[in-house]
């Protein structure tokens, strides 16, 4: 059966302050993601310049260069 992935631009983590944990629930809450998503992938489109801890479960290569250069974290959550 295929997995359905929701996707999450850099762009779209804007909305959220300095230092903040976002997770499955967060975008959830501010409806960024639908709850039927098997995972969530975060894509580069978009610019960020200070530092969220992620925990997703896919990351592209860029998203992960542009979180990790402005001081941010990635936990992949399988």
């Amino acid at each position: 059966m295929r997995r359905i992935i929701a996707t999450v631009n850099i762009d779209q983590l804007k909305r959220f302050p300095e230092g903040s944990v976002i997770d499955r629930e967060t975008l959830l809450a501010v409806g960024l993601v639908k709850r039927k998503a098997d995972g969530i992938k975060v894509l580069g489109n978009g610019q960020i310049d200070y530092p969220l801890s992620l925990k997703v479960d896919l990351i592209s290569s860029g998203a992960r260069q542009k979180i990790e250069a402005a001081g941010g974290t990635i936990i992949e959550v399988n």
